[in-house]
């Protein structure tokens, strides 16, 4: 079934939203423990302290609990500010957006929500899409954008900003979080961020860079 609003999805009220945020705190445990397929509407209810009746008042199913979950995980993702003044010289900036991104990516928790959606993509390509679009897709845009305004001041020599936003993104990426996000291993340490993230500084900009040191 098809959300009226599927770019947005509305709050039930603001007297409803203690047991609105009681119920998502539950699904959201219950998901990630067990996956969409696992999860039932009597677990969900059961792990939120509600009746299923209660749960029926708010949502009609397991889909669009989901999909409320997967809004959420969007809407405090895009919260996250990262500074791209143009004023501010780009290795500051690469490597302080490195890190902080990194930290939001693999944050604790922050993984399981990813590995649900990317599960139940296929099955539910519309709530894949607002994901990519309203998470991954905005922060190249807003680190593509950056890069155009430093390459138009000549200190880098970009032809494709977009790509080179998601190149830039994946190296930081390296070796953190494939095995986060796979539970291989626990969530990386702040130092070993920064290590990542001034290689992937370093490789970006000696391939960018006007005048790479």
């Amino acid at each position: 079934m098809v959300a009226a609003h599927p770019d947005t999805l509305r709050l039930v009220g603001d007297e409803d939203s203690s047991k609105r945020r009681q119920i998502l705190d539950g699904a959201r445990k219950v998901f990630m423990d067990l996956g969409f397929d696992g999860a039932s509407m009597g677990e969900i209810a059961r792990s939120a302290g509600v009746s299923k009746g209660t749960l029926y008042v708010y949502f009609a199913d397991k889909s669009r609990l989901f999909e409320a979950i997967v809004e959420e995980e969007s809407l405090e993702q895009r919260k996250v500010a990262f500074n791209f003044d143009p004023e501010r010289d780009v290795t500051t900036t690469l490597m302080e957006f490195g890190q902080a991104y990194i930290q939001l990516l693999c944050r604790p928790g922050g993984g399981s929500a990813t590995r649900t959606v990317m599960a139940i993509a296929e099955r539910m390509p519309e709530v894949g899409r607002r994901f990519y679009n309203n998470v991954v897709a905005l922060t190249i845009t807003r680190l593509a954008h950056y890069l155009e305004v430093r390459t138009g001041l000549g200190d880098l020599e970009i032809d494709d900003c977009n790509l080179a936003a998601t190149q830039f993104m994946q190296m930081c990426q390296a070796s953190l979080f494939m095995p986060f996000i796979f539970q291989a291993a626990p969530a990386p340490s702040a130092e070993r961020i920064a290590q990542v993230v001034e290689s992937a500084t370093r490789m970006f900009l000696a391939g960018y860079r006007t005048n790479p040191a």
